[in-house]
């Protein structure tokens, strides 16, 4: 292949993926917008025209912003390539006359840390216009500066040494070099799953031991009925920063710990809350979490190999706008255009993601109150502007989750069964 070929190709798809995205925001901007002025009729008792409204309102916004994002970064992803950027920025490091490993943490780093900073303008606006016009913004400007340099600080901590050891084990490794820097990566990704809880998190919100007792015994019971260990159910402290209410599983083996939003335990009532938990566990009953792991992982060892590949191929640098091939310009250079030529695989992940909800559901409804879940569901939808009206394709290409009419049929479909069989 020659250089001008990959070239052709990586626009190609650029463009194709981009304007793809780009029309799926306006169907679904336009699918919303239809339906903003009707309730559906499965959500008529529990949300009103006015909240309706708003979903829709803040749904439109936030797709309108993603589109602006979408085009910002296939410009800044065109002046690192083909723009001569990356090509520029290892000029600049080799004219230090640092070894070949201290060259390439410095570019990786540097065009990391500059790509954030482009990216800071929208995230900004996000955060303090469009979160805060619909009254989920409740992170002062001093909160939000000091995430921004915990966040960087931390990455830059874990980052730089793990940088600096893939790139020896690339040069060192062999020509299994590629064995090595996935052993190293899947043991960083166990290790973060391990130290997240206890050291990481902690650095950014207050965890506390969930205080209420009626609750805490009653999480502590579908536990047992799950078979489920815990070191600890916690509320974090989510409101100082969003309106917003969630929870989550996180950890690996005896760190695993519970966590709610104090945000959702505002909203929902108890056999609420322990319906939503009754759903996380069905991800780890059915081996959700386990299978994603593994899938990231076959994933991150294929993408290696390919990387191996293209690291000997000359037309893959210059077709990219590099003019002095090097393994951490290959890496980089890997990790930047891979998006552009596996976005179309997004609808498959998508459609994985939502097959699990469902069984979570389905297990959630044959362990707990499967009435209660939906009631949660419709709370969270409202309380969380998520719009009830989607449109179907953007919905079957990105979401992770079923669209609320669909997901609230099937629950209900599931407690028209008997017990036994849920």
């Amino acid at each position: 292949m020659q250089a001008h070929d990959f070239t052709l190709i990586f626009l190609t798809l650029l463009v194709l993926g981009t304007a793809l995205q780009l029309w799926l925001a306006w169907r679904h901007n336009h699918h919303v917008a239809r339906h903003r002025d009707r309730v559906p009729g499965a959500f008529a008792a529990s949300v009103s025209l006015a909240e309706h409204q708003r979903a829709a309102d803040y749904t439109r916004a936030r797709t309108r912003l993603g589109a602006v994002e979408l085009l910002l970064g296939a410009l800044v992803l065109l002046g690192w390539t083909l723009g001569g950027g990356l090509d520029a920025l290892d000029r600049l490091w080799r004219g230090f006359g640092l070894g070949s490993i201290a060259t390439g943490v410095g570019v990786i780093v540097s065009a990391l840390l500059l790509g954030g900073l482009l990216e800071l303008p929208l995230r900004i606006y996000r955060q303090f216009v469009l979160e805060a016009r619909f009254g989920f913004n409740r992170s002062p400007a001093g909160l939000f500066v000091a995430d921004l340099a915990k966040g960087m600080l931390v990455s830059l901590a874990f980052g730089v040494p793990l940088t600096a050891l893939v790139l020896w084990l690339m040069e060192a490794g062999g020509a299994r070099w590629w064995l090595w820097v996935w052993g190293v990566w899947a043991g960083f990704n166990l290790l973060m799953l391990w130290a997240y809880p206890t050291l990481i998190a902690p650095l950014f919100n207050a965890f506390t031991p969930l205080a209420d007792t009626a609750l805490r015994a009653r999480i502590e019971a579908l536990l047992a009925r799950c078979g489920f260990k815990a070191s600890g159910v916690f509320v974090m402290d989510g409101s100082r920063r969003s309106g917003h209410g969630n929870a989550y599983f996180t950890g690996i083996g005896k760190a695993k710990r519970i966590v709610f939003y104090d945000t959702l335990l505002d909203r929902l009532a108890t056999d609420e809350v322990e319906a939503v938990l009754a759903h996380e566990l069905g991800h780890f009953h059915h081996r959700h979490v386990l299978a994603r792991v593994v899938v990231l992982f076959a994933t991150s060892l294929a993408a290696l190999v390919l990387l191996d590949w293209l690291l000997v191929q000359p037309w893959f640098f210059a077709g990219l706008g590099v003019t002095h091939p090097s393994p951490y310009l290959g890496l980089l250079l890997f990790l930047l255009a891979a998006g552009s030529f596996f976005i179309f695989l997004q609808p498959l992940g998508a459609w994985v993601s939502r097959r699990h909800e469902f069984e979570a559901d389905a297990y959630a409804a044959a362990q707990s109150d499967g009435a209660a879940l939906v009631h949660a569901l419709v709370r969270l939808y409202r309380d969380n502007a998520t719009t009830l009206t989607p449109d179907p394709l953007h919905s079957a290409f990105y979401d992770s989750h079923p669209p609320a009419p669909i997901r609230i049929a099937h629950l209900e479909a599931l407690l028209q069964r008997p017990r036994a069989s849920a």
